[in-house]
């Protein structure tokens, strides 16, 4: 039995005061209005209206239910109405999950672009080094950087591409001298940033003669799992460190970081919106999602072309 579509049928034949003047408002048949309410009452064991062949009439159990129907219905007509409005107009909140130092530097800026645009949509932004589960967590949308993604059933969309730079302080240099290829960093204290996309004793480059890699050995002096955390170690004097260019580009502006081997990179990434589903995309998530797709590739662009002013060999 449809409970609630026969709780619509009986409030309609109360307000047209007859089964067939219900009917004709709901386009049924008459005999499936005096059915509905009829199913209702065994539903309940109880009489909701008295009947004769001229008039129906509420019994005192009948006025107590029609109030509540009233009330239900009206609940679910207001659901409704708000979930069709969140796939039109975005609202509510987005949760949101991001790496924690590219959410510093990019996703945070972005999400005070989005509101000015959407003021109705509250944002919950974690940060964290890790891969969510986005059901599990309750996310609407992660940003993962991942040189790609595992199959997880999940909505993927590339927004763009990021990778890293070797890093030093000029007392560093001053200090052990200008590595001049990426073979020479085997002879230099190498600061480790812990990611669970590459290898900690690996350093991977990309440069004039392809890809080369650099096993650097022995355990690392120092580690850590957060790029501004191993920025300051860089800047400190503490050894020669790859570092995601968002993470870098601030203490070389400032002059505490230098870029080595400015002919390579490092670590590239790409970088994912995931979304739990494209069907009945809401519309916060939608638009949050094209806000990134516009954004990031420029603002990550802008950041790269700047690197050149930087170089050092």
């Amino acid at each position: 039995m449809d409970t609630l579509q026969n709780m619509r049928v009986f409030v309609r034949v109360v307000e047209a005061g007859s089964f067939t003047g219900a009917a004709q408002h709901l386009n049924t048949t008459t005999a499936y209005a005096s059915r509905a309410v009829s199913d209702l009452e065994a539903h309940l064991r109880t009489r909701l209206l008295n009947r004769t062949t001229r008039r129906i009439a509420l019994t005192e159990a009948g006025e107590r239910y029609l109030q509540r129907c009233e009330q239900i219905l009206a609940y679910v007509d207001q659901a409704e109405a708000e979930a069709g409005d969140a796939h039109a107009r975005p609202s509510g909140k987005l949760k949101v999950h991001a790496m924690t130092s590219f959410g510093q530097h990019y996703v945070v800026p972005a999400v005070g672009q989005y509101q000015q645009m959407y003021p109705d949509v509250q944002v919950e932004l974690t940060l964290a080094q890790r891969m969510p589960d986005l059901l599990d967590e309750g996310y609407d949308v992660a940003l993962v950087l991942a040189t790609d993604l595992p199959d997880s059933g999940f909505v993927s969309q590339r927004l763009t591409s990021a990778f890293s730079i070797a890093c030093a302080s000029p007392a560093y240099l001053e200090r052990r001298g200008v590595p001049q290829k990426p073979a020479d960093l085997v002879n230099h204290t190498c600061l480790q940033l812990v990611t669970p996309v590459f290898p900690v004793s690996q350093w991977q480059f990309s440069g004039p003669n392809g890809n080369e890699t650099i096993d650097l050995g022995a355990a690392p002096t120092f580690q850590v799992n957060v790029a501004e955390a191993l920025a300051v170690a860089v800047s400190e004097g503490m050894g020669v460190g790859l570092l995601p260019i968002y993470s870098a580009i601030s203490g070389l502006r400032s002059g505490e970081l230098v870029w080595i081997l400015p002919e390579y990179t490092s670590q590239e990434m790409n970088v994912y919106a995931m979304y739990p589903s494209r069907q009945y995309l809401d519309a916060k998530i939608r638009t949050w999602v094209e806000l990134l797709r516009e954004k990031l590739p420029t603002t990550l662009a802008e950041d790269q072309a700047e690197l050149r002013r930087f170089a050092r060999t």
